[in-house]
């Protein structure tokens, strides 16, 4: 049986064919230019699978610094939670389950001193007993202040902590008062006899940055049982916020605490809240990847273009090797391992500098995007393995597969028809 990989000899003809002219100790211009074209599409792929993941990923990561792994809801127009209780003994139960805690979620208008207005989202939170996890990582995000909601004037009826970005646009910080409108909290007025809404004086005591646009430019946090007085519902809550062993089994766990806790709850985890981002962002990555590829196979053409030059300009050197006895067979596998020498040489170069420019583009936050519109302010990189080990492969079979046709030419020549071609 003929042997399957090259000769010491083979290897070394397809070396001294890639140099080009006789006594040069560099690659020929083609042969860079093959290399080159293989490396430029490696990295490219490299790149931005890179940049479709982290962007993937930190949006995850930021979407759950406010937001739980999973909710418990209740049906009904109210939206509160009166047997909450129960509920949450129940889901701490659950294997799945590491932490879970009630929360109140409401909307209002915030004011500064100066009666500027801002819409936000106030969150009710219960701080972790001691020694237990938080549902979400909310504390570690903090900038300035702290969580304890202690407020040092009396004149006021509790503390709030403020995203940053709502916070400079409130021109307020630590220390200073702001205004919550209550929606639900309804004074009747003397003189009109109508029903208006109650005004809340709060002392900022925390400031966070999350790095999630949405949540530092419009959310607020309350303790729970002011956030319960503020809204209007008494002792209940508006639902139970849920951290899992393993986020990407939500809807699962959902499932099975929905079916646990019977009517009137349900659950909402966190993907159903942002199916269509996570579906945008996965087409995304496969409509990118399927471009770059387009690369690679432009770059196999400039494979296949170079060997071909090759075998024309090497004719009558095969003839005078096949004369000496090499087989057809051994000419095909010189050329096939100049195919391969290109990608292999093409792909860790395109590998090397994909790596090197992931790591600069990450680290450094060199590109800035529009956090308004992305959630995020800097374009990040996250490698996966998967990804890399199939670039490499895809690009090195590639390049090996575009030899097959300059390679079969090249062992279809005979002889006396080699020597004599001029």
């Amino acid at each position: 049986m003929p042997p399957i990989l090259p000769s010491r000899l083979e290897r070394s003809i397809a070396l001294r064919y890639l140099k080009g002219r006789k006594r040069s100790r560099f690659a020929s211009l083609t042969t860079v230019i093959a290399i080159g074209g293989v490396a430029i599409g490696v990295t490219a792929l490299i790149v931005v699978l890179g940049v479709m993941n982290g962007l993937r990923d930190d949006l995850r990561d930021r979407i759950l610094v406010a937001n739980p792994h999973l909710r418990i809801l209740t049906y009904g127009a109210s939206l509160r939670m009166d047997n909450w209780r129960e509920a949450l003994d129940s889901v701490r139960k659950n294997p799945a389950v590491v932490a879970a805690a009630p929360e109140v979620l409401t909307k209002s208008l915030i004011l500064n001193s100066a009666q500027y207005p801002a819409a936000v989202d106030v969150v009710g939170w219960q701080p972790p007993e001691r020694g237990q996890p938080a549902v979400t990582p909310l504390p570690r995000y903090l900038k300035q202040g702290d969580l304890a909601f202690q407020a040092k004037s009396d004149s006021v009826q509790g503390a709030i902590v403020l995203g940053y970005r709502l916070a400079a646009r409130l021109s307020v910080y630590v220390g200073d008062e702001v205004t919550l409108v209550s929606p639900t909290s309804l004074k009747p007025n003397r003189a009109t006899g109508t029903r208006v809404p109650s005004l809340w004086k709060f002392e900022v005591s925390g400031i966070f940055d999350t790095g999630m646009y949405q949540y530092d430019d419009g959310f607020a946090v309350l303790d729970l049982a002011t956030a319960q007085r503020f809204a209007g519902l008494g002792d209940a809550v508006t639902g139970i916020q849920i951290r899992l062993r393993d986020p990407w089994r939500a809807p699962q766990v959902g499932d099975s605490l929905q079916r646990q806790l019977g009517y009137p709850f349900r659950s909402f985890d966190w993907q159903s809240q942002n199916q269509s981002l996570f579906s945008a962002l996965q087409l995304e990555k496969r409509a990118m990847g399927l471009i770059i590829c387009f690369i690679m196979i432009v770059a196999a053409f400039n494979i296949i273009g170079t060997l071909t030059m090759v075998v024309a300009e090497k004719t009558k050197e095969i003839g005078i090797l096949q004369a000496m006895g090499f087989t057809p067979r051994g000419i095909g596998r010189v050329f096939l391992t100049q195919g391969a020498i290109i990608g292999a040489v093409g792909t860790t170069s395109g590998l090397l500098g994909g790596l090197l420019l992931a790591y600069l583009i990450d680290r450094s936050g060199l590109i800035r995007i529009d956090p308004a519109v992305y959630f995020i302010d800097r374009l990040p990189v996250h490698l996966e393995l998967v990804d890399v080990v199939g670039v490499v492969l895809f690009s090195f079979l590639v390049a090996v597969a575009a030899t097959l046709h300059p390679s079969r030419a090249a062992a279809r020549l005979t002889p006396v028809e080699a020597i004599r071609h001029e």
